[in-house]
């Protein structure tokens, strides 16, 4: 019988309306505790993952090669950019200072483009995180992973480019 394959999860687009009326604060806690602990937990262990599936498997053509690297370029550049919300732009929201935080809100928009290319080419690398057939378990466990991280990766940019941003 053949593995069942997860569902396309990133074609699952966020209810950014159920979020239109949620104060500034609250908006800002549910990213940092749903999205920003979120990310720095499951980076590491899919970094992990990956390199022990290239590790085994790396003569396999449908291997994906080169994914540990991307994830630790991943992992850098997103790591900074929450940094930078949590260190600026969010206090700078907290405030109440909107008009201020034009500038910052553009750079992180600019970032999230960066970060939507880097799923792309994520995805390109795992064939949409559908393993082959003869995939193993770790194999299979790392695909079932990175779509739920692209899932909520998206879900995390869409809430704040689409309701955070515009407020």
């Amino acid at each position: 019988m053949p593995h069942a394959h997860p569902p396309r999860l990133d074609t699952l687009r966020l209810d950014t309306g159920s979020w239109v009326n949620t104060p500034t604060d609250q908006l800002i806690d549910h990213i940092l505790h749903e999205f920003h602990e979120r990310h720095r937990q499951q980076l590491p262990e899919l970094i992990r993952l990956a390199r022990r599936v290239e590790q085994v498997h790396g003569g396999h053509p449908e291997c994906p090669n080169g994914l540990a690297d991307h994830l630790c370029d991943i992992h850098q550049a997103l790591e900074s950019h929450m940094q930078k919300e949590e260190q600026i732009l969010f206090p700078m929201l907290l405030r109440g200072e909107s008009l201020m935080a034009r500038g910052p809100i553009s750079v992180m928009r600019f970032e999230h483009q960066q970060h939507d290319e880097g799923l792309a080419r994520l995805r390109g690398l795992t064939n949409n995180n559908q393993p082959p057939e003869y995939a193993c378990g770790t194999w299979r466990t790392l695909y079932r992973e990175l779509e739920i991280f692209c899932q909520e990766l998206d879900q995390h940019i869409q809430l704040e480019n689409e309701v955070l941003f515009n407020r």
